[in-house]
């Protein structure tokens, strides 16, 4: 069963589209949706109605899905544009949209995968937590029962492994720093192609891995990135796809969001 691993859509209806082609390129059995579908971009409605068009195996709810589909308008703890995204949000759902981001769940464990999911973190998914070192995996992996949880939220990917005592490591918990693949001035990447990284899943171990954010990338590559896990193959596969950064913006600036919101899907920032 080849599952397609999709987080963070924000509303950025260009770049969920590459991503669906690639998956159909990539013959994905099934869908996994590790919440915010809506936020930030300009199409909330169009990415919601193709994420339940999809055959879902699993779905959590993100704390901007929590945000358009509640009835807070205040929005004290937000900064000018996350709020101005969150209220034009709300104004574009309709009341079943936004009844189906209610009955999300926080996490949940998907049967017959052997998967968890959690938007944030396991540990205390409603506090919308961020997981970016062994100290966070460590709590993260206190709550997980399964070999395999993937996570999102910080739109930045990032994996850890979790060995067993029998292999006699010295670090029990240690990053996946060929999941996160960064990009540095030292190791400029062309970001107008398709390119991918794996890893393959080991007997006894257990793996925490962000997917990174399909329509707001965070680690300095624009890209859209998800991920697709094979059971079996045992592997998992983070896919970077190039997609019409300049339509995202330009419908940003038409429905009047944040400049801010448009800039930074250019540098993946």
């Amino acid at each position: 069963m080849r599952y397609a691993i999709l987080s963070d859509i924000h509303g950025n209806l260009e770049a969920l589209t590459a991503v669906m082609e690639k998956c159909r390129d990539l013959e994905i059995d099934k869908y996994i949706f590790l919440g915010d579908v809506v936020g930030y971009n300009g199409n909330p409605k169009e990415c919601m109605d193709i994420i339940r068009s999809l055959d879902i195996a699993g779905a959590v709810k993100g704390n901007h899905d929590e945000y358009a589909a509640n009835n807070d308008d205040v929005l004290e703890s937000f900064n000018p544009h996350a709020k101005a995204a969150v209220l034009w949000t709300k104004s574009q759902l309709s009341l079943d949209d936004r009844a189906w981001l209610t009955n999300l769940p926080m996490r949940q464990t998907i049967k017959g995968a052997f998967v968890t999911i959690v938007h944030s973190t396991l540990d205390s998914p409603e506090a919308w937590g961020y997981i970016f070192d062994e100290h966070h995996a460590a709590d993260n992996f206190a709550y997980q029962f399964t070999q395999l949880c993937f996570c999102g939220h910080s739109h930045v990917p990032v994996g850890f492994c979790k060995k067993p005592i029998a292999a006699q490591a010295t670090r029990q918990i240690e990053e996946l720093r060929a999941w996160t693949d960064p990009a540095t001035p030292e190791m400029p990447r062309d970001f107008s192609v398709f390119d991918s990284v794996s890893v393959d899943l080991q007997t006894g171990y257990k793996y925490l891995l962000n997917v990174g954010s399909i329509g707001q990338p965070r680690n300095k590559d624009p890209r859209a990135s998800f991920a697709v896990y094979d059971s079996n193959d045992k592997n998992v596969t983070r896919y970077r796809v190039p997609y019409d950064i300049a339509a995202t913006q330009a419908r940003i600036r038409e429905v009047g969001l944040p400049e801010r919101l448009a800039e930074r899907l250019a540098t993946g920032s």
